[in-house]
């Protein structure tokens, strides 16, 4: 008898229990991933398409809450069903307010096991159902929304024209400063609308040379060039009915530009070296950190694809315009870097915290990704002032001194000898290869 469809990802520290619940979703007809810690959870929810998560709450290191927690943030359509031998009104309040569908209590019979599996499935559908009304509830705060954390309004700002877009196949524009996560908004268009199951495929047309561009997104046929031995497709059949995402779109050749306004237009694509064209069905996404209208007027970027591009623009806002998404952000790296490095997740001081908010953050979210990534590193149990770096701290910058006569340099430079020897007249003199007598007359 074949598997059912859906994945089933099973953690739990305790080897005896993982097994028998594997063994019993294997008689139910489902295919059941095993990993004994959260770490070995994410890396496999990381890689695999998972349609339910089953988990227990007691393990050491980093316990089945934290999971609970992530998946939600990170997964938030992933049904949670958690398995537990210390059952606790505390618990169960914290799991289900996490929007865990279920709770079995150890030992369990194998038609309780089957009958809580169907439940989190059948609730997963009424949740999905109910989706927007639960997202326009006035009591809980959204935190998350596909891959984008944040709870700001100019994050709700994006949030909302996603909402508008993702269902329908309109081009998108996505623009932004570098590091602002504008593939995570690309991201969240596909994943969080009803061509999720289709294919997302990502592109930097900044890192492609230039005269590798055209074969790479278009494929090519056998003999169109020096080494081309096969018929090849590109980016764009690789994403037909689904999303290509076109990174850096500025930096396209306008003969690429040319191609490109082809396939939008028409809705199909011509490989390199063949004169017959293919049909396809592929939602563009671009994106830019550039001025694509300024380049327009330069004449270096195709003024009807600028309009093809931008049926809806985005503009994501920096990081120094939506700092209180600041803690959010740190705490998602925090859950990511600390289990990565540490095998366990890490804290922050409220001081190192204040210092990241206060902080301009020129590299937006990635440099705030890399300061978090170092710190965890750096730091043992939480993160604090002194891990992180010094250009993060506050600095008082002095006016520089105009030119001074020589005795107050010296009386400057006598004065910083004396108190970097705490006073200590002899060590002065010897520094300064004066003796003691001349040290005390320069300092009366």
């Amino acid at each position: 008898m074949g598997f059912n469809k859906e994945n089933i990802l099973i953690v739990d520290d305790d080897v005896n229990i993982l097994e028998l619940i594997h063994r019993h979703l294997q008689s139910f007809n489902y295919h059941a991933y095993k990993a004994v810690s959260v770490k070995e959870a994410l890396v496999i929810l990381k890689d695999t398409q998972i349609d339910l998560l089953i988990t227990d709450l007691k393990m050491p290191e980093v316990d089945g809450f934290q999971l609970v927690k992530y998946v939600s943030e990170h997964y938030p359509t992933l049904p949670k069903l958690v398995v537990t031998g210390y059952p606790s009104i505390n618990d169960a309040l914290h799991v289900i307010k996490a929007g865990v569908l279920d709770y079995l209590v150890k030992p369990f019979t194998k038609d309780e096991l089957k009958n809580a599996v169907l439940n989190s499935f059948a609730g997963a559908v009424k949740e999905k159902e109910n989706v927007k009304l639960l997202s326009n509830s006035p009591k809980e705060k959204k935190l998350a929304y596909g891959e984008l954390i944040g709870q700001s309004a100019e994050i709700k700002k994006v949030t909302d024209i996603i909402d508008r877009v993702k269902d329908n196949k309109a081009t998108v524009l996505i623009k932004g400063e570098s590091g602002t996560g504008k593939e995570l908004v690309a991201r969240s268009v596909h994943y969080m609308g009803k061509y999720s199951r289709a294919p997302f495929i990502a592109v930097n047309c900044g890192a492609i040379p230039e005269n590798l561009l055209e074969a790479e997104l278009f494929g090519y046929a056998k003999g169109a060039f020096t080494g081309a031995n096969e018929d090849r497709n590109g980016f764009f059949q690789a994403a037909n009915k689904g999303t290509l995402f076109l990174d850096e779109i500025g930096n396209a050749s306008l003969s690429v530009q040319s191609k490109l306004l082809r396939v939008l237009q028409e809705k199909e694509v011509t490989k390199v070296g063949s004169q017959k064209a293919e049909k396809i069905e592929v939602r563009v996404i671009a994106a830019t950190n550039s001025d694509l209208s300024a380049q327009v007027k330069k004449e270096l970027f195709r003024e009807d694809l600028y309009y093809r591009l931008t049926v809806v623009e985005i503009d994501v806002p920096p990081l120094r315009d939506r700092k209180s998404d600041i803690p959010l952000l740190v705490d998602k790296f925090l859950l990511k870097y600390g289990i990565e490095y540490k095998d366990r997740l890490l804290g922050i001081t409220p001081e190192a915290m204040e210092l990241l908010k206060r902080h301009h953050w020129p590299g937006n979210i990635r440099e705030l990704e890399n300061v978090i990534q170092r710190a965890v590193i750096m730091c043992d149990k939480q993160i604090e002032v002194a891990d992180l770096p010094d250009n993060l701290k506050f600095k008082i910058e002095f006016p520089e001194e105009g030119l001074l006569p020589l005795r107050e340099i010296e009386k400057k430079y006598i004065l910083k000898v004396l108190e970097a020897t705490n006073n200590n007249k002899s060590q002065a003199a010897e520094i300064l290869q004066i003796d003691r007598k001349t040290l005390r007359q320069k300092i009366q």
